[in-house]
């Protein structure tokens, strides 16, 4: 539900009034008609909401009503398909399209109590009087692509942009009103910055799809040389081009990643001790040599204290060598 029907009936709750909700459904190409079950003339105002826009209005003494444009510009979607039953206020819709469906609210002041009902309308099927056909089109997430309208702006009168009954984007053939994403819709964040729209023909480009671009896309297009409606659906698909068949295969490159790199610091370690090692062995040899050469030249008990602590210095040597071949790796 939309804020500003949520706004609506939070206010109209806490005066004391209700709201009712039915589900209608129709299929494509017939007339449906939203009772309202009042009678005009025991009510001050009744008025008719289509996802938050007014598309008819009537007043209890009948001075004033309207329907579609006559109430607001933006209804163009209902032009000449709109009937407001003026005893009962009831709304009736001629020749239903798919971009039809959505919330109908009703509005019912009266001079006792006020009421709110809104009818979820879904219609289904395809018209015998209304052919709209449907184009397949698939893009690689992350591509651009384009929906074609075949026509020339400045022979229509208007072309809108749907995407699951939401509008996109639109272009009048003045140019006077020109819309993409979050300008026509305050809350359709889903293509910020990511829409454009030829002035030329009204071809609408997604650029940088996304998996959730996925669903229809639906193109009015108002005539002005014969006032004539039509209507196209681009069904469009965005797919992975590279899906991966096995999720956990990049767990498992890891883990073998991990592994080789710990063997690899194992095997370094192992090659630096050693070498350590022998550098320290080399440094006790060349000072022993050296002691040595220094013993030849002193007394008999010097040579004794020195052999002495040379034998002492070989068998810690060896102890330290033997306690290091023991240490695990």
């Amino acid at each position: 539900m939309s804020l500003f029907l949520f706004l609506l009936l939070t206010c109209l709750r806490l005066q004391g009034v209700f709201a009712y909700t039915e589900e209608v459904s129709v299929m494509e190409g017939d007339s449906v008609t939203l009772n309202t079950g009042v009678q005009t003339n025991q009510q001050d105002l009744i008025r008719w909401y289509y996802n938050d826009i007014l598309i008819a209005l009537i007043t209890g003494d009948l001075s004033y009503n309207c329907t579609d444009v006559q109430c607001d510009e933006d209804t163009e979607r209902f032009r000449g398909r709109l009937k407001l039953d003026h005893q009962t206020g009831s709304l009736t819709i001629m020749n239903t399209r798919y971009t039809d469906s959505g919330e109908y609210t009703l509005e019912i002041i009266s001079y006792s109590s006020d009421s709110v009902k809104i009818f979820i309308v879904s219609v289904t099927g395809e018209s015998s009087c209304l052919q709209a056909s449907v184009d397949k089109v698939s893009v690689v997430e992350g591509d651009p692509v384009t929906l074609n309208t075949d026509v020339q702006t400045n022979q229509q009168h208007r072309i809108r942009w749907y995407y699951n009954v939401i509008l996109i984007a639109q272009i009048k053939r003045d140019q006077s009103n020109i819309c993409t994403d979050v300008q026509c819709y305050e809350g359709n964040e889903r293509f910020r910055d990511r829409l454009k729209l030829d002035h030329q023909t009204g071809s609408l480009t997604i650029m940088n799809t996304r998996d959730t671009d996925t669903g229809e896309y639906t193109l009015e297009i108002n005539s002005i040389s014969n006032s004539r409606f039509s209507e196209k659906i681009f069904s469009v698909s965005v797919y992975d081009p590279d899906p991966d068949p096995d999720p956990g295969r990049g767990i498992y490159a890891a883990v073998i990643v991990a592994v080789i790199v710990a063997v690899i610091l194992q095997i370094v370690a192992v090659i630096y001790f050693c070498k350590r090692r022998a550098r320290r062995n080399e440094a006790n040899r060349t000072e022993r040599d050296n002691q040595e050469s220094r013993a030849e030249d002193s007394s008999p008990d010097q040579r004794e204290t020195f052999l002495m602590k040379n034998l002492r210095d070989s068998n810690l040597n060896q102890t330290e060598a033997e306690a290091a071949n023991e240490t695990p790796t």
